[in-house]
This record gives structure tokens, sequence and C-alpha cells, in this order.
């Protein structure tokens, strides 16, 4: 993309405010994560959810100078403005325009699932025979499509594009905007199922995508998109792919364990190995292969290029470093994509230094120098404190690097020099592609060694948050509750991210922990749910925002507002007694509080309750007439103190369960976790949490031995035990030992036997010949589950995650 302000006006008859002849090559969407200003414009996306326009003051303050907006404000100085009806339409409109005067040749990826793997797959097969551009990340929506569409450039010979939908008439639309040559159709599953009345209505929707493909390439185990296809497309070029026999390619034969699979494009025969051989893999596989020959790729060189594949890794790790470092791990792969998802993920962390290291980039047809100019250009945007450059094609280039720079032959030398480990109080960006294997930086820079790990995937959080968001009206506030470290994730790490995501409300417990967000860096509004007496002092010097429950308490915290020197009127928060028995005013002490509170410099931030029992149906009954009681009350309050304070008694259950009980504000719990006791809401979340550690040793365990302390265990014939390192100062509770618990080993559940160690626990693994030394064991996330292993322990997830030692190491994810 490279337009004037003046063509992109022209093109979608949008009005121009400022200079017409600035130049856009790139158009940001999102004011938090903007890695470069330079020919960057930001468009301010208005939804029914969001107006984007809030964003465009952040958007200026970090130093973009032209603005994509439905409304001028013309308070801003040397601003130019490009003025449109629709911010969703000028977007499509112009990536449509874009698109059609590219000239590339497409591939449009449409499905449930696999999209994502087959783009990556093919990008890699297909670089070094076409200059190729492809979707970023999983940009496929009505907005990710259109931004995807924007990057094709001049060069560009060949585009893959994802493209998603999740509810009836919107492909009608991305099929206007993009009409690919070839059509590719994943899997269709369950996803977005909910949505569509039913599986039929999906798949209509779906294939709506190739109204004006040439070439169609579809699975066609799915004898209803076959019977579709067929009937709506017969005059395209049809090819299917699936395990079934009726599909123009499949495997010749039943996969073989160990020899090579043998795929058969129509008379075709291809062999080649694949390492996976799940259902989704060898799918995938199929997938390739027939789009590679549709591409008139020899049959030698497609066995070359899927030898050469690499895994899909669509994740940055960040982990506790030494010295106070924050490490970001992506040493998986390395393009200017995934270049620039790196350095936006970094702007979501508020550490004043940071440092980068960066290798070669491997394996793109370009100018050298000008693709360095460009990486040079997005680096020093960031204004890094050390830059380490790593191979002998990038370090030609240190000149163009602003920062502090230091050059390295390859990975050791770096490691060598100790540089890394010098730095204190930083945020260290780890960059490079995998050849360098600078994930050996990571093991030198972590504080933690040990190799049981909780790993929290952060876009899962989010994924979660909007899931409920979603229930809920747009102007309706949301608390994130991160006490007890934040149910054991990493209290400052979860507030961090909540934070960059516009989270409304923070909660904690005691005022400790609010003291340490705040000493972090964290500035959202904390609300402190059980302020002791002693930290009236501290609540107020670091601003945070005390529940009030009683007239004990409103009087000593007042006190110390008076001796603080506070000359305005400080926020509270205050608890009504709505049928709980905890905390909170009581319905005979209202007239007496309004009274106190009137007279006092206080004001009412918000007036809030607590559920008892919104997650079980059998007590809907007095959920509802605790509603009733908070209505009434809060109701009362609100007439007599004359002002209208946020109100809020929805917790996660409550959310889904009470939604029309939502008033101004929702605290979201172990939902933002991926949790939720109803089944239905449940398929709709995402797992955030994932305990996991290795095999330690596999040991034969002859007949009559025992096994563990106590001798609890023994074998009634010669058994495989393995031994893993987490025990019980880990979290792991003792009673789970002696076969009540289990453990995931390669998808399969193996039973602890034995007392549960300190450090340790033993496995019986008879049942799974294929476990090694050193394979990853699953402690919960998928199978077993969180809610099976708290079911193992009698208790509730809550407990679980608590519970999980901070010896554990915590990586925090985004896929």
């Amino acid at each position: 993309m490279n337009y004037s302000v003046n063509q992109i006006a022209e093109i979608t008859n949008a009005k121009i405010a400022g200079d017409g002849s600035l130049i856009i090559k790139n158009i940001a969407f999102d004011s938090r994560i903007i890695y470069s200003t330079k020919n960057t414009a930001f468009i301010a996306i208005n939804t029914q959810k969001n107006s984007g326009e809030k964003f465009i003051e952040a958007a200026i303050d970090r130093g973009i100078e032209i603005i994509i907006s439905e409304h001028h404000q013309p308070n801003y100085e040397n601003i130019t403005w490009i003025i449109v009806e629709n911010s969703v339409e000028f977007l499509q409109k112009l990536a449509k325009y874009h698109y059609e005067n590219s000239h590339i040749k497409s591939i449009g990826i449409t499905g449930s699932n696999g999209k994502t793997i087959l783009k990556e797959w093919l990008y890699q097969c297909l670089w070094n025979e076409f200059p190729t551009v492809k979707s970023p990340k999983s940009f496929n929506s009505q907005i990710g499509l259109p931004l995807s569409l924007l990057q094709i450039n001049f060069s560009h010979k060949l585009g893959i594009f994802e493209v998603g939908i999740s509810k009836p008439d919107e492909m009608e639309k991305l099929e206007n905007i993009f009409h690919p040559q070839i059509g590719l159709l994943t899997h269709i599953g369950t996803a977005h199922l909910a949505n569509f009345a039913s599986e039929e209505d999906l798949i209509n929707e779906k294939i709506k995508l190739f109204k004006n493909s040439e070439v169609i390439i579809y699975n066609g185990d799915n004898l209803l998109v076959d019977k579709k296809i067929k009937t709506l497309y017969s005059s395209k070029k049809l090819i299917s792919y699936g395990f079934k026999e009726n599909n123009h390619v499949n495997f010749k034969i039943n996969i073989p364990k160990e020899d090579n699979v043998v795929v058969k494009y129509f008379d075709e025969e291809i062999s080649f190995p694949v390492h996976q051989r799940d259902e989704a893999t060898l799918t995938n596989a199929l997938a390739l292969v027939t789009v590679l020959k549709e591409l008139e790729i020899d049959n030698k060189n497609i066995i070359e290029k899927i030898n050469a594949l690499k895994a899909v890794e669509m994740r940055l790790e960040a982990i506790e470093g030494i010295k106070n470092n924050i490490v970001i791990n992506d040493s998986f792969n390395l393009d200017l994509d995934s270049l620039k998802t790196a350095l936006q993920f970094l702007n979501e962390y508020n550490k004043p230094k940071k440092s980068l290291v960066l290798t070669d980039i491997v394996g793109v047809n370009s100018n050298s120098k000008e693709l360095y100019e460009e990486v040079s250009e997005l680096v020093n945007e960031q204004k890094f404190d050390s830059v380490f450059l790593i191979g002998n094609e990038i370090s030609k280039f240190s000149e163009l690097f602003k920062s502090k720079t230091f050059t390295f032959i390859n990975t050791q030398e770096l490691i060598d020099s100790k540089h890394l480990t010098e730095i204190e109080n930083q945020i260290i960006l780890l960059k490079g592609a995998r050849k360098f294997e600078i994930e050996r930086l990571k093991d030198i820079l972590e504080l933690r060694k040990h190799d049981t790990v909780l790993e929290v995937n952060l876009n899962a959080i989010l994924h979660n948050i909007n899931f409920h968001k979603s229930l809920l009206k747009p102007k309706t506030k949301m608390m994130a509750m991160v006490k007890a470290n934040a149910y054991g994730l990493g209290s400052y790490e979860i507030s961090e991210f909540l934070q960059h995501h516009h989270i409304d409300y923070l909660g904690v417990a005691f005022v400790d922990e609010g003291v340490e967000l705040r000493k972090k860096g964290i500035t959202v509004p904390i609300v402190v749910m059980n302020p002791e007496q002693h930290s009236y002092e501290t609540v107020i010097a670091y601003n945070l925002e005390p529940e009030i429950y009683s007239f004990r308490v409103l009087e000593l915290f007042y006190e110390a507002v008076q001796k603080s020197g506070y000359d305005k009127k400080y926020p509270i928060h205050i608890k009504l007694e709505t049928g709980m028995h905890r905390l909170g005013f009581k319905d005979f002490e209202l007239d007496e509080l309004i009274q106190v509170l009137n007279n006092k410099n206080l004001k009412v931030q918000s007036i809030f309750s607590h559920l008892s029992s919104s997650d079980l149906p059998d007590e809907k009954e007095f959920t509802l007439h605790q509603l009733e009681i908070f209505n009434k009350n809060s109701n009362y309050l609100i007439e007599n103190l004359g002002y209208s304070p946020i109100r809020h008694i929805l917790n996660s259950s409550g959310i889904t369960n009470y939604t029309d009980y939502q008033y101004d504000m929702v605290r979201m719990g172990i939902g933002m976790l991926g949790e939720s006791p109803n089944s239905e809401i449940q398929k709709q979340l995402h797992s955030v949490v994932s305990f996991k550690t290795v095999i330690s040793q596999i040991s034969l365990v002859e007949n009559g031995e025992s096994v563990g302390y106590s001798r609890r265990f023994k074998t009634d014939h010669p058994t495989r035990i393995a031994t893993i390192p987490v025990g019980y100062a880990d979290g792991i509770p003792r009673l789970i030992g002696n076969q009540v618990g289990n453990v995931g080993i390669n998808k399969t559940l193996a039973p602890i036997v034995g007392n549960i160690c300190m450090d340790m626990m033993m496995i019986n693994i008879d049942h799974i010949p294929n476990a090694k030394e050193g394979d990853s064991v699953t402690v919960f996330n998928a199978k077993p589950t969180l809610k099976d292993f708290a079911g193992y322990c009698n208790t509730i997830t809550y407990e679980i995650l608590t519970s999980i030692s901070p010896r554990v190491k915590r990586i925090y994810v985004k896929d």
C-alpha cells in the first residue's frame, strides 16, 4: 500500500482536512500497539460495542499525524484528517480497490479449523517460488481481511489470505472485497455453529467465498460439503481431499506408524514422511499437497518442501527474568510480519527501558539493504536502550540502528560476551530465526529453571472477557478481580495486560496487593475489598479505593483521610448486605449511613453487593431475592445521596445467568480464566491455564515391588513407572496420590501411584508404551481439565489455582 491522502479520498469518496499530499503506507487501528508512525494513519473504527474515536488522542500522542475518522476534531493542530461516513466500510472499499488493482494470483482459505496452519505452511512452501504476501496472524474478519489485503505491494505475485466468518451474511461482504482465484475450504467443525440454524446454513455461508473462484479445493470427507459444492459450483474446477476414497486426493493405504505416508493425487502417488500423525495434521497435509500441485509444483519439489516445513509457532511468551527483567521470548520464527507483532506485544509493558536481540532474517527473496532499512526503521522507533544483532547479514547494517548496538556472528558469541546478564530492570525481546537457536538466551535470562511451569494464555483471557462483554450493554463497565495473585496466575502480569486492554477497575483483597501493583506502574482504579484498619494511610498514599462495609470502618477511614490532608472527596465503595451474611450495611442501617455520608468529605464511587449462589440453578429464587434487596436498597441510597454512584452485583456466573441485572458494572473473576458452571457457556470460553512438567525418569518396577513413601502402592506385575518433578510443595495435594488422580501424557490419562512427595510424584505409564523421558506431562489443561483436577482434589477450581506455589515458573503466552 502506498497512496497519498488525496488518492485515498478519491478512491473512497472521503473528505480531507489538512495536507492531502501526505503518503500513507500503513493503517493502524489500535492506539495501544502502534509500532511505527512513519507514513502511518490511525483509523478510528466505530462498532456497536465501542468507538475508536475515543482513542484518537492516544494515537496522536504516539506521533500519528493522519487520522481517519467519521468525525473531524479540529482542535488538534498539524493533523490531517480523512473524514469518512463509515469507518469499516471505508476500510473495505479501500482494500477492494487495492486488491483489484494488484494483479496478483490469490488463495483464499476459509473453514472452521486449520486456516492459519495451512496459510503458514503454504507461505513456507511458496515464498521462494513467488514473492508472496499473507495475512498477518489470524487477520480474517470484516476488519482483519481488509488490513491484510492492504499489505499487498507491487512486487508481490501471490497472496495467501484467511477469510473468517462467525454469523450469517458476513461472507457476502468479504467476497465482494476479496475474490480468490483458488478457494480452499478446510474442515467444517462446530466453531460458530451456535450462530447458525444448522450445519448446512454454516456451509452455505462459508462457500459463498468461492463465487468467483476458478478452482475450489475442499475437504470432501464431509458429505454435505461435497454435495453442496458439486451442486452450486459444478462448472468450476473442483478438487476434493480427505481420508475417504471418494476424494480426488487421499491416502493410498491405512496410515503406517513408521514408514512414509503415500498420498494418491488423482493417478499419481507422492510419498513423504509425516512426523505428527494425528487426523488434523494429516488432513492439512493433504490440503497442502493439493494446492502445491495446482500451482504446478513438481512432486520432487513438493517432497523437499514438506521435509523442510517448520512447526508453526504462533505464540510469544513472557517470563520473569533475572535482575528484575521481563523476557519476551519470540525465538520461533522471524519475518517482517512477526517482528511487527513482537513489537506490538512489547508495547503492552510499561518498563521504561528495553533491549532487543535480533538475528538475520532468513529465507526472504528481497534486496538486503532495503529489507534491513525497513527493519531498522521499525526498531529505531521503539527507542531501545541496547540492540544486539546476531548474524553476518544483519551485522553489515549495524550503522542503521540508532540505539547502542552490538554485533555478533552467532548466539554463542553473544552468550560469551556476558552483555545480556548485565542488564537490569528492563524488558528484553528475543526475536530470531530458528537456526540461530536464541532460545538458549531465554535459558540464561530466566529467573526460575524449574521444569514445572504454569503457562498462562493472555489471548485466551482477552477472548473470555470479550465473550462476557458481548452479553452486556456497550456502556456497562467491567471490574477484573486480581486478588490472591490474580488467582495464582501473577497479579502484576495479568493486571498489566488488562490495563492495556482498558479494563475499568481492578479488585484486590488486601492493601498490600494494591500497593504492589501501583509500585509496578498500574494506574487503573483499584478497589480494596478488605482494607484492614492499620492500612488506611497506605490506601490513601497509593490512591487505592476502599470497600466500606460498616460504620466502624467508615469512621476510621474518614479519620485517616482527614489526617492525610486530602482536600477532595475521597472515593469509597459501599458494600450492602443482601443475604450472604458476610460483610455489608443492612436495611435498618441505611438512614444513618446516608446521614453520615452526607456530612463527610467522601464520594461514594460505587454501591455493590455479592451474590452467594448465582452459579446454582436450584438457588434461583434466593438469588432473585438478593437482587431485589440490592435494587431496593441501592435505589434508596442514590435517592438520598443526590447523585448516582456505579452499581454492581454480578460476578462471572451472574453475568451469564442474570444478565438483566448488570446495572453499571460487573465483576469478572473465574470466568476470565475460562471457567463457567454453565455447560453451554463453557463451550464458548477458552482454556487459560496449563500446568505442565516433564518425565524425569522411567523405571521398570518388578512384580510385588513398592513405589514411594510408606509403600502405599505395590505392583502386581512388572510395571513402567514415570517420575515427574512436581509435588505438594508445588501445590499438588497429597490426597490425590494412590490412584485418586491422573495426569496427561501424550493425550492419555495416567494414574498417580504411591504417596505424592514434596518435590516429585510417580505415574503408572504401562498403557502408554511410547512415553519416554523428557516427554511433556499435563497436570491440568485439556486432559485432565482444570475442573477434572479440582474433582480429584474434591474442591473448586479457585482453590487449585491459588494453591500453586510461587516456585512454579509462570510463562505468559500470546498465541
